[in-house]
């Protein structure tokens, strides 16, 4: 048994091929081609926009992809939702589709913008958003370039941002959000009733969020006397508990927990000041919930 799984070419294609990595599933791929192989004999995959994931996945092209929410409810297919991974471009945040207009545009809010063209790549998304909100609207298809469409080709934009700095950068302002997206791992109906297949799958959905609940952090080992426990504890923050081994020595117990990286700094100097010792900081590959 194989399994096709596609992955977003484009933007999210390096983030997603260096998460695979991580999670211990190395994607072998070729710049000629948009088959690649990988490290698991029973998993291939293909390059695929992310725009077009669903319809391939829907179609049984593919088994299985990753794409974001975004282009699931643009595409109105019916698709088995198998995770959530909240990864983008540049950050392990979500992403938001926001409705622009130019900085010195009169309008404020969404009702304002009846009988007014809107660019965006996101039609029908758009479309819906100013249907519920009962304002009257034109939604074009931006091929691109869209942060400049405003104030000559379109009156207002809908486009993806992570940190908003493109929209500032082309003097225009933001004033809703029409919806917050995230990458997920999707599954064909008939794939996903197929037991192995579905296990298969559900398998590379666990290494994957694995790989993504390690990414900045790291484990900690220490060893400290049962009598300097307590105030050892009361340094450490834990997924859960911190793990606490007896050794040879009764008086002795080692500790071996998780933190955010980034309190490693500040936090084992207070370790040792609390008298741990053979403190042992270590990289983490996966941490599976």
């Amino acid at each position: 048994m194989k399994i096709r799984v596609g992955i977003p070419k484009g933007s999210l294609q390096e983030a997603t091929l260096q998460l695979f990595a991580r999670a211990g599933l190395q994607v072998y791929t070729n710049g000629r081609s948009y088959m690649a192989t990988t490290g698991d004999p029973e998993i291939e995959c293909m390059l695929i926009r992310a725009q077009e994931m669903a319809r391939y996945v829907d179609h049984g092209a593919l088994d299985a992809g990753l794409t974001g929410l975004d282009w699931v409810l643009e595409s109105g297919l019916e698709v088995v939702t198998v995770a959530d991974l909240i990864y983008a471009k540049q950050s392990r945040g979500k992403v938001r589709w926001v409705l622009a207009v130019p900085e010195e545009s009169r309008y404020q809010r969404a009702e304002d913008l009846g009988g007014t063209i809107i660019a965006t790549e996101l039609v029908n998304v758009t479309r819906d958003y100013f249907v519920r909100k009962g304002v009257d609207v034109s939604v074009e298809f931006s091929w691109g370039a869209t942060e400049v469409k405003p104030p000559m080709l379109a009156d207002a934009i809908v486009e993806v941002t992570e940190t908003g700095s493109s929209l500032r950068a082309n003097h225009l302002r933001i004033i809703e959000t029409v919806l917050e997206s995230n990458t997920q791992i999707i599954a064909n109906k008939k794939a996903w009733a197929d037991t192995d297949r579905r296990s298969k799958i559900q398998n590379l959905a666990l290494m994957l969020r694995g790989a993504m609940e390690a990414q900045g952090r790291v484990g900690l080992m220490l060893n400290v006397r049962k009598a300097d426990l307590p105030a050892v504890l009361a340094v450490l923050p834990a997924l859960n508990s911190p793990t606490v081994s007896t050794l040879s020595d009764p008086e002795w117990v080692a500790v071996n927990t998780i933190i955010d990286e980034h309190l490693a700094w500040e936090m084992i100097p207070r370790l040792k000041a609390a008298n741990a010792t053979g403190i042992v900081e270590y990289p983490l590959n996966k941490v599976v919930m």
